[in-house]
């Protein structure tokens, strides 16, 4: 049996193993190849690998020093899906991203600071930057703290997050068909590409209230039909061409806050609606609050649009604080930040059989 190296994480509300480049086949299928085999895809419990059974939980990150001369290190994120056997490396993932900057400086490619150390990552999928601040006293990472996650149970240490440069991160473009508004089938929707390329629809216009639990919508195959032609007209007009092998991108229905935050949502991973919210997701949804034009902007509160400091994002386990900056000459910049917490859950060997051993 091969066996390789490995780090089992909690990034956020996600969990999964992270990897040194390294120690995975540099070509690019028989690496995807073997994280299938390693995860266990295929397999709806993943039974036979270490994945979780759930997209929350079969997600791979793959860490390198970074050749770019403003990084420190450079992350691959790998979605694995569950009962099919492929992969989709195309978007990032905020929250195996906070496991990022501890298992770096863990692994040695970074040295720690006293008190905290900020990492420095380039997300490969997309090509931008995020500083990671990660609590190191004593030149340690330390996991344990008062920082609370909805959707994580306890506390943990906290790890702050600033996506740098998040804006058009898959198609270039901010609003990637030119428009803050389309229409699919006679619904209006907003198309944004904020850290992660979305497709945002007010929840009403598909018959829903907006805080059915994750469990009810999956079960409306219905309504997850309706969602999904919405989604490929959406790739198409956004410049991803036939995204039905793809995972962006991703459909989020917003409504009305009901706990005193900004919006409720709920976000598809595409096809399953997600416990929580993706880190990136909610950097896309706060940014869309606060941008004239956007169904989002539009359903706060018409024309004038706040520049809000910070917006809470209510989601199936609770909500995210998303806080917003504006740079440039006049403001026009936006950078956001979230907390979140990590957690290192073992480091060891995970085996592949000789019959799923491949060259690299």
């Amino acid at each position: 049996m091969q066996r390789i190296p490995c780090v089992l994480m909690r990034g956020g509300t996600s969990k999964g193993p992270v990897f040194l480049a390294w120690d995975l086949p540099a070509a690019v299928q028989d690496r995807d190849e073997l994280l299938l085999n390693l995860m266990g895809s295929g397999h709806e419990l993943e039974i036979d690998g270490i994945g979780g059974g759930s997209p929350q939980t079969s997600k791979v990150a793959i860490v390198s020093p970074s050749l770019h001369p403003d990084a420190d290190v450079d992350y691959l994120f790998v979605q694995v899906m569950v009962s099919q056997r492929r992969v989709d490396s195309a978007p990032n993932c905020g929250n195996m991203l906070c496991a990022v900057g501890p298992f770096a400086i863990e692994q040695g490619l970074v040295k720690a600071r006293t008190g905290v150390t900020r990492v420095r990552i380039r997300n490969l999928n997309t090509g931008t930057f995020v500083d990671s601040d990660v609590q190191t006293p004593d030149g340690k990472v330390s996991y344990e703290g008062e920082t609370a996650i909805d959707g994580v149970p306890g506390t943990a240490a906290p790890v702050q997050l600033t996506f740098l440069d998040a804006a058009g991160s898959k198609t270039g473009k901010l609003f990637p068909t030119g428009k803050t508004q389309d229409v699919f089938d006679g619904i209006t929707v907003t198309c944004i590409d904020m850290a992660m390329p979305m497709l945002l629809v007010e929840a009403g216009q598909l018959g829903k209230r907006g805080d059915e639990s994750p469990a009810e919508l999956d079960a409306d195959s219905v309504f997850l039909q309706r969602l999904e032609s919405l989604r490929l007209q959406a790739g198409i007009a956004m410049g991803l061409g036939d995204v039905s092998d793809k995972v962006i991108p991703k459909p989020v229905l917003v409504s009305p806050a009901k706990a005193g935050g900004t919006i409720q949502v709920r976000y598809f991973m595409p096809h399953n609606c997600h416990r929580a919210l993706a880190i990136t997701g909610s950097i896309g949804l706060a940014t869309a609050c606060v941008i004239e034009g956007s169904i989002v902007a539009r359903m706060l509160g018409g024309v004038s649009v706040p520049r809000l400091d910070k917006v809470r994002i209510e989601h199936p386990s609770g909500g995210i604080d998303v806080v917003l900056s504006y740079t440039g000459n006049k403001g026009e910049t936006i950078q956001a930040s979230v907390v979140r917490t990590a957690r290192r859950l073992f480091s060891g060997y995970v085996y592949a059989t000789d019959s799923q051993r491949l060259a690299g």
